[in-house]
């Protein structure tokens, strides 16, 4: 076997659609080719020009997937960033909310402060070690992650977005044909689609042949009015409700599909550590409703996911975890246990009944490499 790098990555360099159209059509003569790879590096531009023209109006997309595109998306809404993060080829780092401060509205603001301090007195209250899983930053982060229930999808972040050519072409299509639709459910990122697009545009991103691969495919965050049984077997469908914050970190599981039927503008998720206190509940839910019209992330909305079994399992391996945001780890249990009563295959009944016993840590197929020893995580018990 022999390997060669014939392309890679160079940080700051900014390709031309060209170079990107001269390396796809070289490597669409791969299919047929007599001698090897180095002889089409070397054919005439007219050749390679020339199947280029064949591949795009032909439809045979594919090879246009081996050239990529980093992009830095600054003053983006964290909704934009749910659209991109819920197609398929791409990669991403993304601002965190659990982890940094967000700029929101001032009235926002005033509430995520609040909040932050009530969420560090109540973690403080429930787990007073201090020494040991729960350090004062510790602490401090959970606080964080659980204010950001306040702040709007429609919150500015910065993310880094990985995806190719023929993806990107792809997603301005998509976009194009949302602002073409008077009935979109995506109006509220218009503003932000229409400069996505001038961008590609203006960067000479964009080639209308293969813009549109004939499929007539849709952006995938928004199900179309399709409905969505449960199934339960070597693969599964599930229904269920849960917040924004929590489908923004649940659909990076890129294997696994995910669907919003429905907001539930109104409705909020409240965290568990609240639970103890009807008032404080009362008290979230009042100040969540005073901002509902913003969209915050603790916004309830039905969420139909579907895949198969086995990338099931890597989900729980990433979500059944101390350091996971609460209410994923949660909710991933509670499907889990779902997924056992509703399975009529036996094999899968099995293996779901050895992942019972707690986080991914008590999985005979996982080693934890930075073990917590954090008894009510370990459990699946804990609190925040």
């Amino acid at each position: 076997m022999e390997i060669k790098i014939i392309a890679s990555t160079k940080p700051g360099y900014v390709a031309k659609k060209e170079e990107f159209d001269d390396f796809s059509g070289k490597v669409a003569g791969v299919c047929y080719m007599t001698n090897d790879f180095d002889s089409l590096l070397n054919e005439p531009k007219e050749k390679t020009d020339k199947r280029v023209q064949s591949t795009m109006s032909g439809k045979h997309h594919s090879v246009f997937e081996h050239d990529y595109v980093t992009l830095n998306l600054q003053g983006v809404p964290k909704l934009f960033a749910m659209v991109l993060n819920n197609e398929k080829t791409y990669v991403t780092s993304e601002k965190s909310a659990r982890y940094t401060k967000m700029v929101c509205t001032e009235e926002e603001q005033k509430l995520y402060d609040k909040w932050y301090e009530i969420f560090i007195k109540k973690i403080r209250q429930r787990y007073p070690d201090d020494q040991g899983f729960m350090t004062d930053l510790r602490v401090k982060k959970l606080a964080q992650e659980n204010a950001r229930y306040i702040i709007s999808v429609m919150t500015p972040t910065t993310m880094i977005y990985t995806t190719s050519y023929r993806q990107l072409n792809y997603l301005c299509n998509w976009m194009q044909d949302e602002l073409n639709n008077v009935n979109s459910k995506y109006f509220m990122l218009f503003d932000y689609f229409e400069k996505f697009i001038s961008f590609a545009k203006s960067n000479n991103l964009l080639d209308e042949r293969l813009m549109n691969d004939g499929k007539f495919r849709k952006l995938s965050l928004i199900n179309q009015g399709k409905q969505r049984n449960e199934i339960f077997d070597d693969v599964y469908s599930t229904n269920y409700q849960a917040s924004f914050a929590y489908l923004a970190q649940a659909q990076r599981h890129r294997t696994l599909n995910y669907e919003i039927n429905d907001i539930n503008v109104g409705e909020f998720f409240v965290p568990k550590i609240l639970l103890s206190d009807n008032s404080l509940v009362d008290e979230w839910k009042t100040d969540l409703y005073r901002v509902k019209n913003n969209l915050p992330q603790g916004t309830l909305v039905n969420i139909n996911e579907r895949g198969t079994y086995e990338n099931f399992v890597l989900k729980l391996k990433e979500r059944l975890c101390s350091c996971a945001q609460l209410e994923i780890d949660n909710k991933t249990r509670e499907l889990l246990l779902k997924y056992y009563n509703a399975t009529t295959n036996e094999d899968i009944k099995n293996d779901i009944k050895a992942r019972l016993m707690g986080s991914r840590c008590t999985f005979k197929d996982f080693t934890c490499e930075t073990p917590c020893g954090f008894a009510d995580g370990i459990k699946g018990e804990r609190d925040i």
